[in-house]
């Protein structure tokens, strides 16, 4: 049976916190697991210089953190290649061939870039690289021909517009050379987590996100500063589960679903007090992340293999992406020279 082909991958800005542990971590390592995917992930340093180009020793730390967060949830390189953007000079050709069936019109109207746009704040100073950066991820998902490419519901615009330039593509040059992807919704529960004050996202910028490698003291201090129901003041009110962060994240990491219903009972109609309620969530998100911290910490004792890791995953890689490239420079006929 032939494996269908999956990409997927992290900006590398920081370390990995639990909210991508629950987006898509464990999602991948799921699916690496099953055996019947050839999984491609990919550390999209390029892409995170389109908003960092100032910036560049911040992503090249990351680069490790990030590979280090990888193999510490279960990622393996033996069943999924890992790989680094920047290596693959083929993408960038590939771009190029794939701007010149996109207008600007067209990116701009992109709501993901739109809303990270107005997020960072660029107002008419758009670096252009971010502005194509559609493109770019376009390039990386046709590069490895992927079937599948798991996102979350607000990359499905960035999805589309793949779809639509492999359509365009393969209809201009006539030719069924770049596979459309399908897309994989992650997941029911397996969404965004909201940061631990209680705002919707949860990111390094707005400092309430809770690491994978964080220590017990840090993740405990962490949870015991959370937000709850504001209107639970004394420990006899009635609570409210609903928008309640600590609930969010137990409704997400508790294994034991009769004792969190009975606990959502109990604070709804008064008696429980939210410390308790934070202790117990410690307590879970605890035992969740301590194999993953111990088995960070012994890759981090052997660097040279994390690198070895890239290096080999990248080799792998721009083999693939070169064929692509070349089946691209040929339907479009400028192999010029290959008579």
């Amino acid at each position: 049976m032939t494996k269908k082909i999956i990409l997927t991958g992290d900006r590398p800005t920081g370390k990995l916190h639990i909210g991508h542990y629950v987006g898509s971590l464990k999602n991948r390592v799921e699916l690496q697991n099953t055996g019947l995917y050839d999984s491609y992930i990919m550390i999209a340093d390029q892409q995170a210089l389109t908003d960092n180009a100032r910036n560049p020793e911040k992503i090249r730390k990351s680069l490790v953190e990030v590979t280090l967060d990888y193999l510490a949830v279960g990622l393996d390189p033996e069943k999924s290649t890992i790989f680094v953007q920047s290596q693959i000079p083929e993408l960038n050709e590939l771009t190029m061939h794939y701007l010149n069936l996109v207008t600007v019109s067209r990116l701009e109207r992109n709501p993901t870039v739109k809303s990270e746009i107005k997020e960072k704040n660029f107002n008419l100073s758009i670096p252009a690289g971010f502005l194509i950066y559609p493109v770019s991820q376009a390039a990386d998902i046709t590069a490895f021909k992927a079937d599948l490419v798991p996102v979350g519901s607000d990359q499905l615009p960035m999805l589309e517009q793949t779809r639509e330039i492999v359509r365009i593509f393969n209809q201009i040059y006539n030719k069924e050379i770049l596979v459309e992807p399908e897309i994989y919704l992650a997941k029911e529960g397996s969404g965004r987590l909201p940061g631990i004050d209680g705002k919707l996202k949860m990111s390094k910028s707005l400092n309430n996100a809770i690491y994978l490698s964080d220590e017990p003291e840090e993740i405990k201090r962490k949870i015991m500063s959370m937000y709850t129901d504001p209107n639970h003041i004394r420990v006899e009110d009635p609570g409210q589960v609903e928008n309640n962060t600590v609930f969010t994240y137990l409704d997400v990491f508790c294994k034991d679903k009769e004792k969190l219903e009975e606990m959502k009972a109990h604070y709804i109609r008064g008696g429980l007090g939210d410390m308790k309620v934070k202790k117990y969530l410690n307590e879970v998100i605890q035992d969740e992340l301590q194999p993953i911290r111990e088995r960070r910490k012994e890759f981090e004792k052997n660097i040279d293999y994390v690198y070895k890791v890239l290096e080999e995953g990248s080799l792998k890689a721009r083999k693939i992406a070169a064929q692509t490239l070349s089946e691209v420079r040929e339907a479009i006929g400028i192999e010029y020279f290959n008579r």
